[in-house]
């Protein structure tokens, strides 16, 4: 684990008992360029998904669409058989087309294919998170859920979590099955998610923000690298910094195919930001 003497507590307990570090790995970034096709560097890989474990992470997301499949292939090839206490977390409901091509089927039939495919690739009898990758607006949403609901009773699945969903779409999951997390788009200049945020913390639910800083604003580049300076990190390891900061909640998932970018990354996870910093980049971005 970190230090956890940085104001916050690292540990989080996601359902009835599945206790994780809040500073994850988001293993999209180990595939080939446009997460398409292999890494270029598949020792690297492998290499930086051993070094998870070592550092303590015990906490991975990933997809069947990160490669797609590549990403779940190297999870097992370099971790199976998994150490105890790793939680792999997979996503469904991404079709791929080629480089950064994301079409959504979130169908019943889809969904099926993908989570055989993920349990297979992963070497595993039952995914502890299982989440729907996005909401499709050409399936029911009512569809999508019981498919989420049927494979849970049937124990091939723990937990269910979704992705870029607004708090009305949570609540209506929440009809058909417990949603234990939320993965959105969220940073220190991207709030736009925030009340979905604040519903997740308010009601035990796990929030893991993805894309947690705009590199093309400048604005709070500026700030966050006046920041960094004083603590002698980067503004994006003060970017992961704050989060952990900002809410109990949340867990992160930076990803990487470097193991020299994984340790800088993890090492936010032990910066303590002063009030008056925190205070400064609350203030970052307005809700947009």
């Amino acid at each position: 684990m970190a230090n956890v003497s940085a104001g916050f507590n690292m540990a989080y307990t996601i359902g009835e008992g599945m206790t994780i570090n809040r500073m994850g790995f988001g293993a999209m970034r180990i595939t080939g360029e446009g997460i398409w096709g292999p890494p270029n560097d598949r020792e690297e890989a492998i290499s930086v998904l051993k070094k998870t474990v070592e550092l303590g992470i015990n906490f991975i997301d990933t997809a069947d669409s990160y490669g797609p499949h590549i990403s779940e292939e190297l999870i097992a090839e370099a971790l199976y058989p998994y150490p105890e206490g790793l939680v792999i977390a997979t996503k469904g409901g991404l079709l791929r087309t080629g480089p950064n091509q994301w079409p959504i089927n979130s169908s019943p039939e889809h969904l099926r294919e993908a989570l055989e495919g993920s349990l297979k690739r992963l070497k595993l009898s039952q995914i502890d998170l299982y989440q729907l990758h996005r909401v499709d607006p050409n399936v029911p949403y009512e569809k999508t859920l019981e498919f989420l609901q049927r494979i849970q009773q049937e124990g091939l699945v723990k937990y269910i979590g979704l992705s870029e969903v607004t708090t009305e779409q949570v609540k209506k999951a929440q009809e058909y099955v417990t949603i234990v997390s939320v993965q959105n788009m969220y940073s220190v200049d991207n709030r736009k998610w925030e009340d979905e945020l604040q519903y997740c913390e308010e009601n035990y639910i796990a929030f893991i923000p993805w894309y947690p800083l705009n590199a093309g604003n400048v604005k709070a580049l500026e700030k966050l690298n006046e920041i960094a300076q004083k603590y002698n990190v980067t503004a994006h390891q003060v970017a992961l910094s704050w989060l952990l900061h900002h809410s109990p909640n949340i867990l992160l998932i930076p990803g990487t195919s470097k193991v020299k970018h994984l340790e800088e990354n993890y090492k936010a996870a032990s910066i303590s930001l002063s009030k008056e910093d925190l205070a400064d980049l609350e203030n970052l971005s307005a809700k947009q």
